[in-house]
């Protein structure tokens, strides 16, 4: 699904050139479940963006699905990034007094999807995601940090992407909580064959994918396998 070959990324300003990434080049399969790890100011989250067609590398080549994503224009990758990316951030990014469904359902909403078909892409996303019904009509602000998280991953799998982005999803939840939301994504992968890139700066959460880029100063350093066990 993912080959990046020599990935660079260097900024420009008026103090000098900033280079984040120095040559990054890794492939990740199809229903692969992979963590990215890396400290602060690794590069990890410019790479995200990168993978997530929301950012150009300065060399090197990203290809997603066999494109040359440099080569697209703005809409096509604005199309990519609508129905085969979904996105997981640490802040939820839901919006509030505004219920779990309609939250979930918004991105169908942009593509004009008829409402029967709405109701049971959402329905399905809300259920993935182990939210009980109970909490669907509830406001967003209702919910406790857990909870939230998961209408978040509902909203990323309500296009039913081919791959999730997960930038520090369990950032801002305690350890338990957070535990149960890697649990969630352990079984999109593993149930619905979801491709998954986890981004983090934390060995434990990293090693719930079944493998761990480690990226320092810029640089790939490691690439190992895991060992998770079925949950």
């Amino acid at each position: 699904m993912i080959s990046c070959r020599n990935i660079g990324k260097t900024y420009h300003n008026e103090g000098g050139d900033t280079e984040v990434l120095k040559g990054v080049s890794f492939d990740i399969a199809d229903g692969e479940f992979v963590s990215i790890m890396g400290p602060s100011g690794s590069g990890k989250s410019t790479l995200m963006h990168i993978l997530g067609a929301l950012d150009s590398p300065t060399g090197g080549q990203y290809l997603l699905d066999g494109k040359d994503m440099s080569a697209l224009a703005d809409d096509e990758l604005a199309r990519i990034r609508r129905d085969k990316i979904g996105f997981v951030f640490q802040s939820f990014n839901l919006l509030p007094r505004t219920s779990v469904i309609r939250n979930v359902t918004l991105p169908l909403i942009y593509q004009e999807i008829p409402l029967e078909e709405r109701k049971k892409r959402v329905e399905a996303a809300l259920r993935a995601v182990g939210l009980d019904e109970e909490r669907w009509t509830h406001q967003s602000n209702q919910l406790s940090g857990g909870q939230m998280q998961r209408v978040a991953i509902a909203r990323a799998l309500v296009n039913d992407p081919s791959l999730i982005l997960a930038d520090e999803p369990t950032g801002n939840l305690d350890t338990k909580t957070g535990e149960h939301v890697l649990e969630t994504f352990e079984k999109l992968n593993r149930e619905h064959g979801h491709t998954i890139i986890l981004i983090t700066h934390e060995a434990e959460v990293a090693a719930h994918a079944d493998r761990t880029l480690l990226i320092r100063d810029g640089l790939l350093v490691s690439d190992t396998r895991n060992n998770r066990q079925a949950v």
